[in-house]
């Protein structure tokens, strides 16, 4: 794919996408072309055709394609119908040479349609079916062999709103939403920067949906782009229609539990993470941005961090994780300890949890594991029900069979609060996608506990070390800058030393060349 060196933002290369298309040209006759038009789109009535005749006859000299719903009608009304009716004759009449070819009528064309917007010329019909199949309107002219794309894209979207799943106490609430443009809009407002880059590839060999790449030129590593723009131009797929696709399909680690691509709904954390020298991956239809390259800690870091006092922001990092190790080990633990190492425990509180478990049928194990796999089934439960009833669903249910479970002599009340405690935790991570691998190998953890007690803990939890070692994102280490370890990175990992210590930009992500100092 043919690329400008210096581009700000550029539009898909329409021979790559239709290439079907792309040999055939634009007719002189409107007949013809409308012929063409009918027979690959089929009869479809979201597909008009509105023709203008020539003056006392019926011979369409004039027409305008474009799809109901995607396109503005009343630009095409008040405005293009008016422009093309009232300068018809001198359109079609005053630039024709000696063969028939219009000479100026292109210049003509464009200079009386420039006040509706970007005019393009399509000489092909790939490109015309890829400008109409966006919403845009192309305008055909009788004797001309090119048609004109008008970019009049209308179409519902939904409003900027506050992010239902990543939310703050302090800072912007405002949130991406589907609408591509929009998205790019809201970063460009927070980053006024000639060297901000865009990108755009039409992926899916169906959908043909609009996936633009966005980073700051000679802050961002080379390599990191290159790599980026490799793996979205070697996609092969029928649709893409969540930036979902596009994160399975380019990310390190293809058999890791643990997600090697960050996304988010926050514009102002995008915005943070390409000053880092991240790039930045928007699809047109969904509100989640990939980020590229991430690192392990990215996932326990939030952008209220950066608006709060440093030793706040600190103290919260440092819970987060130890909440993550609680999530992932505590009921590990409990049934190691519970079933092989009992003389761990204080006399008083295994006496205690000796009365409990007097009248538990099953082994700890057993026990933690139910009770793991019901609070789960209720955790989607409530996330799958409608919302009026689901948060009351999920809580009473959790209230009511955990009462039950622990009355029934089926588990033991501290198991109920392992796992109540477990649970709590999970949810204290910024990022929901690393919830995910912490829930599956919580499972992991407690089989190993119930097979081999601590021993068996300590040697998984240094095989799952190694393996997030091992892992890397887009080249860059997944456990930096703690492995390996750059200590003039750790100002801002596992805390955030004040605003006036933070003058360095990360060494992973920032071009060689960059100036890692950041300007005043």
């Amino acid at each position: 794919m043919e690329r400008k060196k210096s581009p700000q933002s550029r539009q898909p290369d329409t021979s790559q996408i239709y290439p079907e298309y792309a040999h055939i040209p634009i007719r002189r006759t409107i007949e013809e072309n409308v012929e063409q038009v009918r027979r690959d789109l089929g009869e479809s009535d979201d597909v008009i055709v509105r023709e203008i005749p020539f003056e006392g006859t019926e011979t369409a000299a004039a027409a305008i394609v474009y799809i109901d719903g995607m396109s503005d009608s009343v630009i095409i009304n008040q405005y293009i119908l008016d422009v093309l009716i009232g300068n018809m004759r001198g359109i079609l009449e005053g630039t024709q040479d000696e063969r028939g070819r219009g000479g100026d009528q292109t210049a003509l064309a464009k200079g009386l349609l420039v006040g509706i917007g970007s005019i393009r010329t399509v000489t092909d019909m790939g490109s015309f079916y890829r400008n109409l199949l966006s919403g845009e309107a192309v305008i055909l002219l009788e004797g001309s062999d090119c048609a004109y794309s008008a970019d009049i894209r209308q179409w519902k979207s939904r409003d900027i709103s506050e992010s239902t799943n990543q939310t703050s106490v302090r800072g912007p609430r405002e949130s991406f939403n589907e609408t591509l443009r929009t998205n790019t809009a809201l970063v460009r407002r927070k980053i006024k920067d000639p060297r901000l880059r865009l990108e755009t590839y039409a992926l899916g060999t169906v959908t043909k949906t609009d996936v633009t790449m966005m980073y700051i030129k000679e802050i961002a590593k080379t390599s990191v782009i290159d790599t980026a723009r490799s793996r979205l131009q070697a996609i092969r797929i029928d649709s893409i229609l969540d930036s979902g696709y596009i994160e399975e399909l380019i990310e390190d680690g293809k058999y890791s539990v643990f997600p090697t691509v960050f996304n988010t709904e926050l514009p102002d954390n995008v915005a943070s993470q390409l000053l880092e020298g991240k790039v930045a991956i928007l699809v047109d239809g969904t509100p989640n941005v990939l980020l590229v390259p991430t690192q392990f800690v990215s996932f326990f870091q939030s952008t209220e961090d950066y608006y709060q006092r440093s030793v706040y922001a600190s103290l919260l990092r440092m819970l987060r994780f130890a909440s993550l190790f609680i999530s992932l080990l505590f009921p590990s633990l409990y049934i190691a300890i519970t079933t092989f190492h009992r003389e761990m425990l204080p006399t008083s509180l295994l006496i205690s949890l000796a009365a409990q478990r007097e009248g538990v049928p099953f082994p700890a194990f057993v026990e933690a594991f139910a009770m793991e796999v019901t609070f789960e089934i209720l955790r989607e439960a409530g996330l799958r029900m409608p919302r009026a009833i689901g948060q009351a669903v999920s809580v009473v249910g959790t209230l009511v069979i955990g009462q039950a479970a622990v009355e029934a002599g089926i588990v033991s009340a501290a198991m109920v609060i392992v796992v109540a405690v477990t649970a709590i935790s999970t949810f204290t991570t910024p990022a929901y996608s690393m919830s995910i691998p912490v829930r599956i190998l919580r499972f992991v953890f407690m089989m190993v506990a119930a097979s081999f007690g601590l021993f068996g803990i300590i040697m998984a939890f240094f095989v799952l070390l190694l393996h997030l070692c091992a892992l890397r994102s887009f080249g860059e280490p997944y456990m930096s800058p703690i492995s390996p370890l750059q200590t003039e990175d750790m100002e801002d990992s596992l805390v955030r030393l004040p605003r006036w210590l933070l003058f360095r930009r990360p060494s992973t992500s920032v071009s060689s060349g960059a100036d890692r100092i950041r300007k005043p």
